[in-house]
């Protein structure tokens, strides 16, 4: 392998770095509004929002990503008419509303079963405590229910963004510039696919790193009763006997 050629492309996919975030945290910020309703409905135990829920997550989880992006990106161009009087066509002709939109609806199908299973986790009798004490509706949502869905659901939550991250690289099929994208683009210039893909995971790789360090630093921050204790030094436990 040749490392000064690889210096070189880790520089050049490097710029593709920020579109790379900005479709992962975009889509997941949308996803993650989309998946708490859709966990809601499911949870809501009326069958006119639980069936509707179901079949969403059916399809979006039955279906590959690649599929959805060109459903988006190629399918909604047969009605471009509509679209345009309903004013969204200037958001689907652009490649990078499609891909959002096709990654949002996506991690939205599997948030949307990480929510529940937090919802699902938080124990009755912490409810019922918090109810005799004078807590309902969003009160009772936002400091007790919330705050214990939140860090039950934050591992396999992290999990999903690590895939959403990756998954950005299927939006250079429909010319987004990101890493991936760059990396193909390189690629077809110098015909030095190893060399250049194994710059691009390396790449990943510390993007997730960095992440998954986060993930588990806001794990840490919100189970302080799994915290040890500090270690108490000799000398103070004589002064105590």
């Amino acid at each position: 392998m040749d490392f000064a050629f690889m210096q070189e492309a880790f520089l050049t996919l490097l710029s593709g770095v920020p579109l790379t975030l900005n479709l992962t945290f975009v889509s997941v910020a949308f996803g993650a509004v989309l998946a708490l309703l859709l966990a809601l409905m499911r949870m809501s135990g009326i069958k006119l929002l639980d069936w509707p829920a179901q079949a969403y997550v059916f399809v979006f989880r039955g279906t590959p990503l690649l599929v959805q992006i060109f459903l988006i990106y190629y399918g909604l161009g047969q009605f471009r008419p509509t679209l345009q009087e309903l004013g969204l066509w200037v958001f689907f002709r652009e490649p990078y509303w499609c891909a959002i939109a096709a990654l949002t609806l996506n991690t939205a199908a599997y948030t949307s079963e990480i929510f529940r299973g937090g919802l699902q986790s938080v124990p009755y009798n912490q409810v019922e405590a918090a109810k005799a004490c004078g807590m309902s509706g969003f009160l009772l949502f936002r400091r007790i229910t919330f705050p214990i869905t939140v860090r039950q659901a934050l591992p396999a939550y992290g999990s999903e963004l690590i895939l959403m991250v990756k998954a950005t690289s299927l939006a250079s099929v429909i010319t987004m510039m990101e890493v991936t994208g760059l990396a193909a683009k390189l690629i077809s210039q110098t015909f030095r696919a190893i060399e250049v893909f194994v710059v691009a995971g390396l790449i990943y790789l510390i993007l997730n790193f960095i992440i998954t360090r986060i993930i588990m630093a806001i794990e840490w921050w919100l189970s302080p009763h799994l915290r040890r204790p500090p270690a108490v030094e000799p000398r103070l436990e004589a002064a105590h006997v």
